[in-house]
């Protein structure tokens, strides 16, 4: 199954047999909240889920969205109506990074069909909606492990004995600026991959022929595993995201930058090479 899906195809769908549970995932780094624009107009049936209290635990020594408890996930999902056999599909305000966390996380805890609507609400053509669903509970029940995560240590192996990819813009993988973290720089053999680069001016994805052309460039064939990590984990589930749709599986590290420059003595890479 593609884990993307076009706004004709929802359209389809949900007028369709099996109608997916719509979960409207706005969200901005810093602000502001998307709950207003999600009750100004959304999908028609769409649930809103709140990045930084459903899809994140509190920040700490973790980093700045760890993830959450699976229980309390859960339960944020039951409530929006996700059930373990019904298809999801999972939009943002257009850039993919918040919708990208929620399918991670959806498909890590086990739900099989789980998909982003590319491009977000910004490919969405029909009308919009402001009411507020009030879905039938769900029975979805998180199984953690169905997809792989990486730790802190996980990270420094992938990047000695794999291909470890840094999602964040290149100034900071260089150490040029770091605007949130500690510090600034990249982990140490990590390559820098801005996911920016994983899609077009409208936020849809590259076609998959020329995502897998990208990542064979920057290294992953022949690479025995290939691991992501971002600020904070969430532009990284979207470059994990860009792969899936090339075809390349990816394990995320969840805790990210500010998980590793978190911890002093852990090193710490700057310039534009790896090492």
């Amino acid at each position: 199954m593609k884990p993307i899906i076009s706004a004709s195809e929802c359209v389809s769908e949900s007028a369709g047999p099996r109608p997916p549970v719509l979960l409207d995932v706005r969200w901005q780094l810093g602000g502001p909240p998307g709950l207003p624009d999600y009750e100004a107009g959304h999908i028609p049936g769409a649930v809103f889920v709140d990045l930084d209290a459903e899809l994140a635990g509190p920040a700490g020594s973790g980093g700045r969205h760890p993830l959450p408890d699976p229980e309390e996930f859960g339960a944020a999902m039951r409530r929006a109506g996700v059930s373990r056999d019904t298809p999801v599909v999972v939009y943002d305000g257009g850039q993919g990074w918040a919708a990208a966390r929620a399918w991670w996380l959806l498909r890590w805890t086990g739900h099989s069909d789980v998909r982003v609507l590319d491009g977000g609400l910004a490919a969405w053509e029909g009308e919009l909606s402001t009411e507020t669903p009030t879905p039938a509970e769900g029975d979805f029940r998180p199984a953690p492990g169905a997809l792989p995560l990486l730790d802190a240590d996980g990270a420094a192996a992938t990047a000695c004995s794999g291909l470890l990819l840094d999602a964040r813009a290149a100034e900071r993988y260089r150490g040029d600026v770091e605007p949130i973290d500690r510090v600034g720089g990249h982990i140490p053999g990590a390559i820098s991959a801005p996911t920016s680069e994983n899609a077009g001016a409208d936020g849809r994805f590259l076609p998959a022929e020329v995502l897998a052309a990208r990542f064979k460039e920057l290294g992953t064939d022949g690479a025995p595993e290939v691991g992501v990590y971002c600020g904070s984990g969430v532009s990284g589930a979207h470059e994990v995201l860009a792969l899936a749709v090339a075809g390349i599986p990816a394990a995320l590290y969840a805790g990210s930058w500010s998980e590793w420059s978190a911890d002093e003595s852990r090193p710490v890479a700057k310039g534009p090479d790896p090492q």
